[in-house]
């Protein structure tokens, strides 16, 4: 449903028609999926090309904005009806943060021992080229796997983002933090959530989504294009994927970074979430309710002997 009142006419009138949008809009993506996913069976016809257009502009739109954040509006007002939903969503998408920051942490062990290997490669044996696996075996050059060692640490960086935020390990500059009450903590936790977390995350993924797809398609997308121009451009539309290393024989899968930047912040928007309604139910239900179902690692030496 198109929205013809802009934000710069009556910034009030295009935040209610958008609000009215909502239902039609959602009812639209349901009913007609073919016009937006219809090239997940790429065939290189009209049509795929039409739809991976409209997917690609809806996946960073306006449209997108409301219905989410609809959906999350209803959710909470339910969730503050139901306080054991709301702690059940905590626990969830903490367990989300949890067992993805688990599981790519691993990435440091695999750039260390990818680290070794190439040393190996270079100083001992002397060979130009490392193969690894058995059967359907991975031969590339020594340069093409030293390259893919920015790709492991970007993997720690951006997947275990939330998993440190919930083990408490990101580093905070405290001003006056330390000194209010502990009600008045949970309050500058709610609103930071809120004003800084979902904002920022909000921006990156507008611009991280089209700053992919320009990497993977031409003719690039841009953020200012509207859904009908997009359309248009899709007569010439054809992959481009991005495979240009810094070397020759480097690494040649760069747009992977790209996707992890929208990876980082779908986890940072996720969280942003799962605080706010930890630090509500902290703050409604009092002190013995701090840390409850938090899942922390073990980070000292008591705790590990006990």
């Amino acid at each position: 449903m198109e929205v013809v009142t802009s934000f710069s006419d009556s910034p009030f009138l295009w935040f209610f028609a958008n609000i009215l949008a909502v239902i039609p809009n959602i009812f639209a993506a349901v009913s007609q999926p073919e016009l937006w996913l219809d090239w997940l069976s790429w065939n290189n016809t009209k049509e795929d090309k039409q739809s991976l257009m409209r997917f690609i502009y809806y996946g960073a739109s306006i449209e997108l904005f409301f219905i989410i954040s609809a959906i999350i509006t209803i959710y909470t007002i339910l969730a503050l009806l139901f306080r054991p939903l709301m702690w059940k969503t905590v626990t969830t998408l903490e367990l989300i943060a949890n067992t993805t920051g688990r599981f790519f942490a691993w990435a440091g062990l695999t750039m260390v021992l990818v680290q070794i290997v190439i040393i190996f490669a270079q100083r001992v044996f002397a060979v130009s080229q490392i193969t690894i696996g058995f059967g359907l075996a991975i031969s590339f050059d020594v340069s093409w796997w030293a390259e893919s060692l920015k790709l492991y640490n970007a993997m720690i960086v951006a997947l275990c983002v939330t998993y440190t935020f919930v083990q408490g390990g990101h580093v905070r500059v405290d001003l006056f933090y330390s000194v209010v009450s502990y009600r008045t903590k949970r309050i500058i936790d709610m609103l930071g959530s809120i004003l800084f977390m979902l904002p920022a995350g909000i921006l990156i993924w507008m611009y991280s989504w089209f700053f992919l797809w320009r990497h993977l398609i031409v003719p690039k997308p841009s953020a200012s294009d509207t859904v009908e121009k997009l359309v248009m451009k899709a007569r010439a539309l054809r992959w481009n994927v991005e495979t240009i290393g810094f070397s020759p024989n480097g690494f040649n899968a760069y747009f992977l970074f790209k996707v992890l930047i929208l990876a980082y912040t779908a986890l940072i928007l996720i969280h942003a979430l799962a605080f706010f309604y930890r630090s509500f139910l902290e703050w409604s239900e009092g002190e013995k309710s701090e840390g409850k179902y938090l899942d922390l690692d073990i980070r000292t030496s008591e705790a590990a002997e006990k």
